[in-house]
């Protein structure tokens, strides 16, 4: 048997996030849930919001494409669904823009939820006034080529992140995480913990019961820098 016959470059039919748990994620900062996460899962800061005031919460299908060529990027804008978050591998590369204004507009009629580029965008200016949540290394006025094939709905690289298809993505203006879809649940619920903590910790800075961790003084022990009868 030939492997090769079937492995299929486009894979169409991949299971997401249910809208209910992407629901719930929306309310959670990106830091907040790559600390649950193990303080794992977000990507490098190279991969920043062309407007700081965007947010993404949705799924991933994800894109691998060859430096400077964004043919695969059109099919997966043709086959996106609503709620998708469209992950694109571009290896890091600002040689040329893989998408603009005139393909983020076609995403936001097909109701994708954001893209995030692992590579360089353009006409940040319209895409901030369209209001539609782009990430992306940069910018870069040079157009790409529509050539080369690639891959839709494998695993990629982004940011120095493996996402997988189907996997939650949620970006803000720190940055954006990637939390594997098996492990949405457990990690929405420990979200929702670590929340009601901080804000319990930061109501006791501001009414100076806390004025510093409880940790602090046993964590600077452990490390040789404090003596066990010293207090700061």
């Amino acid at each position: 048997m030939n492997d090769s016959l079937d492995f299929r470059a486009i894979v169409t039919d991949i299971a997401r996030v249910s809208p209910e748990l992407v629901a719930r994620a929306a309310q959670f900062a990106s830091s907040l849930l790559a600390d649950v996460n193990g303080r794992r899962g977000g990507m490098h800061g190279r991969v920043a919001p062309l407007d700081r005031r965007f947010r993404v919460c949705g799924t991933a299908l994800t894109v691998e494409v060859r430096p400077g060529d964004n043919l695969m990027i059109h099919a997966a804008i043709a086959m996106a669904r609503p709620g998708d978050v469209i992950v694109v591998d571009g290896k890091a590369d600002q040689t040329c823009a893989l998408m603009g204004a005139i393909m983020a507009n076609q995403c936001q009629v097909k109701g994708v939820a954001g893209v995030v580029l692992d590579a360089a965008a353009r006409d940040r200016d319209e895409i901030g006034e369209l209001g539609f949540p782009m990430y992306a290394v940069g910018t870069n006025s040079n157009g790409p080529t529509k050539l080369v094939p690639g891959l839709i709905n494998h695993p990629v690289q982004c940011g120095g992140v493996t996402v997988h298809p189907g996997d939650l993505v949620v970006g803000d203006a720190d940055g954006v995480v990637v939390i594997e879809r098996e492990k949405v649940a457990t990690i929405l619920e420990l979200a929702a913990e670590k929340l009601e903590a901080e804000r319990r910790r930061i109501a006791n800075i501001q009414s100076g019961a806390e004025t510093r961790p409880a940790w602090l003084a046993a964590a600077l022990s452990a490390s040789g820098v404090l003596a066990a009868d010293q207090v700061l």
